[in-house]
């Protein structure tokens, strides 16, 4: 089955063969929500391509943290009647503390996806892997 980027992101699957998961468990386990495949189970890609390679995505992260306040900031605004500035920062940080194992998975989706260049191959060679640790 084909899927679109858009599909691969979301599933957070391979960008090279989008069947293989990207994380070992699901984000709603909170004590194992960031543990990552080091190669695809399906056609054992690489994830990281070089030391340090996700470092990059907590500048997804933060782009996504922004969006997250501002619109609860509007949301307030608009449908509150302009709290105190503790509402907007209590509903701010609480809502980032829910969101946190979704927001680290999908930083880290995005950016493999937009800046790894693994390009995508609809029947992927199968490329031998070293041992998962």
């Amino acid at each position: 089955m084909k899927r679109s980027p858009l599909q691969g992101m979301l599933l957070a699957k391979c960008p090279h063969c989008r069947h293989g998961n990207m994380f070992k468990y699901p984000f709603w386990k909170l004590k194992k929500f960031d543990q990552m495949y080091t190669f695809c189970p399906h056609c054992g890609q690489r994830y990281e391509s070089e030391p340090g390679f996700f470092i990059g995505a907590t500048y997804v992260s933060y782009a996504l943290s922004v969006g997250i306040v501002l619109a609860t900031a509007i949301v307030l605004y608009n449908f509150f009647g302009d709290p105190s500035a503790f509402a907007y920062i209590g509903v701010s940080i609480g809502l980032m503390l829910a969101l946190m194992p979704f927001n680290f998975r999908i930083s880290r989706v995005i950016y493999i996806y937009l800046f790894s260049g693994i390009e995508y191959e609809e029947k992927p060679r199968i490329i031998p892997r070293e041992k998962e640790v």
